[in-house]
């Protein structure tokens, strides 16, 4: 199993509500950038966050992809959710790409390479992790590359 991992492009600082904000010129040229990286990768399911800066950024990658399947929205994916949970709500035998935010895609990476949430890894505004494993589970992925726009 792959999966990717990507952090929203850079968003407006302010807006009426953190959920809100959304991504600035500037932001839409990093996920653009970024998502080049994705094209000819066999991923079979894009799930983002609900908030705007996210959902904007999964849009993006799925108009580079040309990804047919609509883009999952879920609750799990948002700041302040915690990797065990996502864990808990991961297909285990999809090539999926998550679209989040920090601290949140940090700390699951971590918890995901190491299997505790000490290190959390460095991720700028559209940021791209790469993990392989058999299953998403604790401590039994490999970082294979992370790459920034």
């Amino acid at each position: 199993m792959k999966l990717w991992i990507l952090r929203h492009g850079e968003a407006q600082a302010h807006a009426r509500s953190d959920a809100e904000r959304n991504l600035t010129e500037h932001g839409r040229g990093e996920v653009l950038r970024s998502a080049a990286h994705l094209i000819g990768q066999p991923i079979s399911a894009i799930i983002a966050s609900p908030y705007a800066r996210a959902q904007q950024t999964a849009q993006l990658v799925r108009e580079t992809l040309g990804f047919q399947a609509d883009i999952r929205t879920v609750p799990w994916l948002t700041p302040d959710a915690n990797p065990p949970q996502v864990l808990e709500n991961l297909d285990t035998d999809a090539n999926v790409l998550l679209v989040s935010h920090q601290p949140l895609v940090g700390s699951l990476i971590s918890f995901l390479q190491h299997g505790h949430l000490r290190q959390s890894q460095p991720m700028h505004t559209a940021s791209l992790a790469e993990l392989e494993g058999d299953f998403p589970l604790a401590g039994l992925m490999s970082l294979v590359s992370v790459k920034n726009p």
